[in-house]
């Protein structure tokens, strides 16, 4: 019983790591697009931005539902159940 509290601390470190990188990875990557197409064409700077801040949202939405699930299996963790039956 102790070893699977053990990997699901794991996996939730694990799930919340990745997330957080890929997070990162993907804002970086959108900035510097952004710096990229508003340096080509300063025109459209307001309509660049506005996407730029729904993609940021979105990209920490996903690593937010990544701590959600990962919070549910470290605290509330249906798979443990069975076993401690």
């Amino acid at each position: 019983m102790e070893n699977v509290l053990g990997f699901v601390a794991l996996a939730a470190g694990i799930i919340v790591g990745l997330g957080a990188m890929g997070a990162s990875i993907g804002i970086g990557l959108v900035g510097s697009k952004f710096l990229e197409a508003s340096a080509r064409q300063p025109e459209l700077i307001n309509e660049l931005q506005t996407k730029l801040f729904i993609l940021a949202g979105l990209i920490d939405a996903a690593f937010l539902i990544g701590v959600a699930i990962s919070l549910l299996f470290a605290y509330a963790n249906p798979f443990i159940a069975p076993l401690a039956a």
